[in-house]
């Protein structure tokens, strides 16, 4: 029999749009410790996260169609909010597809049904207690990364 080799497609990364230190190393943390190998690339806010997902700014030279299997964003964010990330991110064909986390410590009612109206595919509130922080990172990354589908465009 002739078997050929299959390139493997490489290896999605996460993007974390987080202005939290303490939030943006827990999650690292709890990434390494669930042994997620994808690379995460860390925006510190909203106006960050878009430029770096549409190529703009100081990203430029990124390639646009190399976007993250995933992306992790919180709603409370300097410059532009996670809400209007998520709403910008729907209205654009490259990444109206693309899977967004709202990873986030806000219990406001409000928040919550604004991401599902903007379309965001998951809604979690960061627990207060650190093996419980862990353990919804951990989850997060294994669905989405390994479980999850998303539908294939000349985009992703």
């Amino acid at each position: 029999m002739n078997h050929q080799s299959v390139p493997h497609a490489p290896v999605k990364s996460i993007l974390l749009v987080e202005d939290n230190p303490n939030d943006e190393a827990l999650i690292l943390r709890s990434l390494n410790k669930a042994n997620v190998a994808n690379q995460v690339i860390i925006t510190r806010d909203g106006e960050e996260a878009l430029n770096y997902l549409f190529a703009k700014g100081p990203f430029e030279n990124r390639n646009p169609s190399d976007l993250p299997a995933v992306i992790l964003l919180d709603i409370k964010l300097p410059k532009v909010d996670g809400l209007e990330v998520l709403k910008h991110l729907r209205e654009q064909v490259a990444t109206r597809f693309l899977p967004v986390v709202m990873l986030t410590s806000s219990d406001e009612e409000r928040d919550l049904v604004e991401s599902y109206k903007f379309g965001a595919n998951s809604y979690v509130r960061k627990p207060v207690k650190f093996d419980e922080f862990i353990e919804a990172v951990r989850h997060v990354g294994l669905y989405w990364l390994l479980l999850n589908q998303t539908p294939h465009s000349k985009y992703s």
